[in-house]
């Protein structure tokens, strides 16, 4: 049996017994698809943990992360983290977003310690994930909500003030889809809601190679072109970027 023909019959033993309303009130769901998500949470924790000791390249744990949200469900993830609890009286701001972090049930066989962090981003309609590159992480957006405009980069070279960028991304983002950064692949994103309400969950693996993780927010509607696709654009402070991007108005 797959985890599909699992999931399914799992939900239609509880709707035949009349119990998902009451059981859908949160935790002992969470208990149900406990066995179906504890594999995925397992496989990002042994693949994030090989990730902070080098075992692998950063390019190859966005690979890995890829299978793995391609194969979880998203009414799996919501019930999984008790996603209508984290955003009960959640604060949309008017510039950029807000975050909560994502308690994890215990798993059976999963260290309570993960080696990688999880949180939620929720903004209102033309809020941003402003425009901004990393250093020494990675990290993987799923949407959970609503919808958004992605853009991607890769960081060709920088210097304090600017960086040299390629697009290689730029598509709307639809509920289930996700997308990843690192130093190696797409490490620039740009995440723009389109939608009255947009939510993310984020999975990000920190500081690694033992070097502090950081973020350099860019400018990249006063761009300047060099050749047929780079992009030299000015590093912004934060205050800046938010003011620019973190409410946008452009369409």
């Amino acid at each position: 049996m797959n985890r599909r023909e699992f999931t399914k019959g799992l939900l239609g033993t509880l709707a035949s017994y009349s119990l998902l309303e009451t059981l859908v009130s949160r935790d002992l769901f969470a208990d149900a698809v406990k066995p179906v998500v504890g594999h995925w949470v397992g496989g990002l924790h042994e693949m994030s943990r090989d990730l902070k000791t080098g075992t692998i390249a950063p390019a190859v744990w966005q690979a890995k992360v890829k299978e793995l949200f391609d194969r979880v469900e998203l009414s799996e993830m919501l019930r999984f983290i008790d996603f209508d609890r984290l955003i009960a009286g959640f604060e949309h701001p008017d510039l950029g977003v807000n975050t909560r972090q994502v308690p994890f049930p215990k798993l059976d066989g999963i260290p309570e310690d993960l080696a990688f962090h999880r949180k939620i981003f929720g903004m209102k309609k033309d809020r941003a994930i402003i425009p901004h590159g990393h250093k020494n992480m990675v990290s993987c957006h799923y949407v959970l909500q609503g919808e958004f405009h992605l853009r991607h980069y890769e960081k060709i070279e920088e210097t304090e003030s600017h960086m040299v960028i390629e697009p290689t991304i730029d598509q709307i983002a639809k509920v289930g889809s996700h997308s990843s950064i690192s130093d190696e692949k797409n490490n620039i994103h740009w995440l723009k809601a389109n939608t009255e309400t947009a939510f993310t969950f984020d999975v990000l693996v920190v500081d690694l190679k033992g070097a502090k993780w950081d973020v350099d927010n860019i400018d990249p509607y006063d761009a300047e072109k060099i050749g047929e696709s780079r992009l030299r654009v000015r590093k912004l402070a934060l205050e800046e970027a938010l003011a620019k991007y973190g409410h946008d108005m452009h369409h």
